[in-house]
């Protein structure tokens, strides 16, 4: 029996802390202190996209202004939820000292990395230690107890056995390194947090705050909720909509379930059905254009391309994963023979008629770069437009004119919102940017010792040079990475490391790192700690595990695509990078496998499926998955065949019962 859905945006509010970590609540002077360093963070990044700044010290001002935040807002232990506690200003001390330094000396500081002195080995030492304690405060201890595995693999490499052994390195050239240069700290990592993510971050708080989200949600049930698939199909739609400005999967996995779930209930899904449902829909919309998960912006950091070049890479993935999403829906449908439900959608033309500017700044993000602008300007005149078109009416606007008081007598401007929005587009970054932080200490020792390499070799030692085996391993090797550690974690570490593995083998560079950026987001719905599973079986009162496993369901498509673009060279038509032929042929052969494994998944083809007839779809459609001509033919052949036995056959079984299904 499902519980009541979880509606209030308290309560809503509450199931995100609780996946995504507990924050303080303050009030009085140190509330308003929190409010005005997150609003100047924001207003001093959005001033930054447009002016010319000296990247380290932009990193370091971005780094200091989240340390501070994260040690205000983020209680080291339970007992210090109400109040800042003195350790809490100790920290901060130390992360003002240790990044100060760095403005005090820059034009000396900046030529010491292979001889730093006393003061940067303190006030290095400082940071280091304050980035690792503002890590195990946003996302605990696994992320920390393996910066400080690295951090001692540098320190020990002469006691330890081949391969594992190197020269070793002393506390000056580690703290140098690691501070002192841009190879650590002040990586790749953190200069796309100070660069892109917070600046996505603000304007999907900008969005949430005009009421896009709803918006969002009411245009996806106008659309496409009218059909008796079409309440899942309609949750899946807002999820896409609402989850690229979000970027979190668990967020947008309560935000749409707390809407939408009371909807699926009544349709005929039961309660892990409808959470993996929901799961899968909320971590699609990381994988998606125009606006991907953060470690998009660092593939396009890593491998020296545009923003632009990872949205067109990511087009034909998440087409793929979407039309098999709605494919599971439309099977369970039959299958099950879910009820149609009376949905009140509003008429999709009036809805649009009204609201249709909450749109715009979402599609201008790729035209402002086909135009040429970067993924800075891009965002931050995006952002703008969102702003001035909020205006257009009351209820939306992020500044309005009220009432002085009671007797009318006089207006004021009232710009809540937009401090809100300013407020928590910084608040939402301070994980991500905590993690990059962290994830650059953890790549800088790998290319410190040269661990990356090694590790590769014993990748490819491990599978014998065979691709199809290191694909798998790397698969298996993310999902381990991503049970303990955040999506942007996972992905930085295995490109340090995996990457090199498969270009080795000759994988293209550009299906290497979104190999890896899929199953790194992919932790978010897998056994045993998928967060987003976990969050929607929170909203819908079922079973946690169970829930994983739907999820697991439906975002098949999300596993097998990757290996399409890896495992042979053809594949790169699916990230649009391969002869038009080749495109049009590879889709169609991937639409043609995934239907197949997807109807071997939910048991129901043209009607209910035999296990031998399952089995002979999993079969073909794992073939259709290698894109070779003559092996796609006779994988296409066996579909036809299953399609064409069970069109003739007498035999035409009743769809389940809700009790067949557990």
């Amino acid at each position: 029996m499902a519980k009541t859905v979880t509606s209030s945006p308290e309560e809503i509010e509450a199931l995100i802390e609780r996946f995504e970590g507990a924050t303080r609540q303050l009030w009085g002077p140190l509330g308003f202190l929190v409010t005005a360093l997150a609003v100047g963070t924001s207003l001093y990044h959005l001033w930054a996209a447009q002016a010319p700044v000296i990247q380290q010290l932009h990193r370091t001002r971005h780094l200091l202004l989240v340390l501070v935040l994260v040690f205000l807002l983020y209680p080291g232990w339970k007992g210090a939820r109400k109040s800042v506690h003195p350790v809490d200003w100790l920290f901060i001390l130390m992360s003002l000292l240790g990044l100060g330094w760095v403005f005090y000396d820059f034009e000396h500081f900046v030529y010491r990395q292979v001889i730093p002195n006393r003061w940067d080995l303190l006030f290095g030492t400082l940071t280091i230690l304050a980035v690792l304690e503002a890590t195990r405060r946003t996302t605990g201890w696994t992320l920390v107890l393996l910066a400080v595995a690295f951090l001692t693999y540098a320190f020990v490499g002469p006691f330890l056995p081949e391969p594992w052994t190197h020269r070793g390195y002393d506390l000056d050239r580690v703290v140098g390194h690691l501070y002192v240069g841009l190879e650590g700290i002040f990586g790749v990592p953190l200069d796309v947090s100070s660069t892109f993510i917070i600046l996505f971050t603000i304007y999907g708080a900008f969005l949430e705050q005009s009421g896009a989200g709803k918006f969002f949600v009411d245009l996806a049930f106008a659309l496409v909720g009218r059909r008796r698939a079409g309440p899942a199909q309609a949750v899946t739609f807002a999820s896409f909509l609402l989850g690229g400005p979000s970027g979190s999967g668990v967020a947008t996995t309560v935000t749409v379930g707390a809407i939408t779930y009371p909807l699926l209930a009544r349709s005929g899904y039961d309660p892990e059905t409808a959470g993996g449902l929901l799961a899968a829909g909320g971590i699609g919309a990381v994988i998606s254009p125009p606006i991907l998960g953060a470690a998009a912006f660092i593939i396009a950091e890593i491998l020296k391309i545009s923003y632009l070049q990872v949205i067109v890479l990511a087009i034909l993935p998440t087409v793929l994963y979407y039309l098999t999403i709605f494919l599971m829906i439309e099977l369970d449908a039959r299958r099950f023979g879910l009820r149609p439900v009376e949905i009140s959608a509003e008429d999709p033309k009036r809805l649009l008629a009204r609201y249709w500017y909450l749109l715009t700044s979402l599609v201008m993000i790729p035209l402002f770069m086909v135009r040429g602008f970067t993924a800075q300007a891009a965002v931050f005149w995006s952002t703008v437009l969102a702003a001035a078109t909020s205006l257009l009416r009351p209820e939306t606007a992020l500044l309005t004119l009220r009432r002085a008081d009671a007797t009318g007598s006089g207006l004021v401007l009232d710009a809540s919102r937009l401090v809100a929005a300013l407020a928590n587009g910084t608040k939402q970054v301070l994980t991500v940017a905590v993690t990059c932080a962290v994830a650059g200490i953890v790549v800088g020792i790998i290319t410190l010792t040269g661990l990356g390499l090694k590790l590769s070799g014993i990748i490819i030692d491990m599978s014998g040079g065979q691709l199809l085996l290191t694909l798998v391993y790397a698969g298996i090797a993310l999902w381990i990475l991503g049970l303990a550690l955040p999506i942007t974690a996972t992905y930085i570490i295995a490109a340090a490391i995996i990457a090199p593995a498969l270009i080795r083998l000759g994988v293209n560079e550009l299906a290497a790192h979104m190999f890896i950026f899929y199953y790194a987001i992919l932790s978010e719905v897998s056994p045993p700690v998928g967060l987003s599973p976990l969050a929607a079986s929170a909203i819908t009162g079922g079973n946690a595990f169970r829930t994983m496993l739907m999820a697991w369901k439906y975002t098949l498509p999300a596993f097998v695509v990757p290996f399409m673009f890896t495992a042979h060279p053809d594949g790169m038509g699916l990230l649009l990078h391969a002869p038009p032929l080749t495109v049009l042929r590879v889709t169609l052969t991937s639409i043609l496998g995934l239907v197949a494994l997807s109807a071997a998944t939910n048991g129901w083809f043209l009607r209910r499926a035999a296990w031998p007839e399952r089995i002979a779809l999993a079969v073909c459609g794992l073939l259709l998955a290698y894109p070779a001509s003559a092996m796609d033919a006779i994988a296409a052949g066996g579909v036809a065949a299953v399609g064409l036995a069970q069109r003739f056959s007498r035999s035409q079984p009743a769809p389940e019962t809700q009790t067949s299904r557990g």
